[in-house]
């Protein structure tokens, strides 16, 4: 069993910014050169996640309307009586959402279904730089 560990770094607006990040470990995975096993999609950092959505207009805006009402911005968050920076609800949202996702692939190719595609959230109240680690491990 090999394991090999990739990362991918981009810019993020922040509140609640949906990235799909597919196509990038997609190419992580193809120049892995392992053939079938599992790729770990990890974002460090407690105000972003990791999932999977159809990535279209429509349910990207239901999505982030979703958290809105299970976590709103408007609220009391103790964190933000803590630290004052404002930024309680994005660290509640991506404790919901999760800061990692694995999936399988065979061939070489990830194993997802037709609208399915994997994304990166931004939950914090302003842009951010991100690091995604990638692991991927098989044979």
């Amino acid at each position: 069993m090999a394991v090999i560990t990739k990362s991918i770094r981009f810019e993020t607006m922040g509140d609640t910014d949906v990235i799909d990040i597919t196509a990038d470990v997609k190419e992580a995975v193809s120049g892995a050169e392992i053939s079938s096993g599992t790729v770990t999609v990890f974002v460090p950092g407690s105000t972003a996640g990791v999932t999977t959505i159809e990535y279209e207009g429509g349910a990207v805006r239901d999505y982030q309307e979703a958290l809105d009402r299970i976590a709103p911005r408007d609220i009391h968050y103790h964190h933000d009586a803590r630290w004052g920076d404002g930024n309680g609800y994005s660290h509640v949202r991506a404790a919901l959402q999760g800061a990692s996702l694995t999936v399988p692939f065979s061939s070489g190719r990830l194993l997802l279904g037709t609208w399915q595609q994997i994304i990166v959230v931004d939950f914090d109240n302003s842009p951010r730089s991100r690091e995604i680690v990638l692991q991927i491990m098989g044979e």
